[in-house]
């Protein structure tokens, strides 16, 4: 197991994971299991950044319950004035 930090764009490493021992290799997935603000009940378009998807985990089985916010759909409410 390697130690690392498990960060976001936004978050300080202490958020999502500080010193966090994991037995993890590249290209694997990392489950984060309360995701507090980074869920869509509670996440924001900070910066311009369409909102995560999310996926729920019942056992094996895994279902896409939220598609990621496209760019698109970010600015649809925008109104250009003048």
């Amino acid at each position: 197991m390697q130690q690392y930090e498990v960060v976001d764009r936004y978050a300080k490493p202490a958020t999502l994971g500080n010193a966090r021992k994991l037995a993890i290799s590249q290209g694997d997935l990392v489950a984060v299991m309360s995701a507090g603000a980074y869920g869509m009940s509670m996440s924001s378009n900070y910066n311009t950044r369409p909102r995560a998807a999310e996926v729920m985990v019942a056992g094996e089985v895994m279902q896409l319950i939220r598609e990621r916010e496209t760019v698109q759909q970010l600015f649809a409410g925008e109104k250009i004035f003048g």
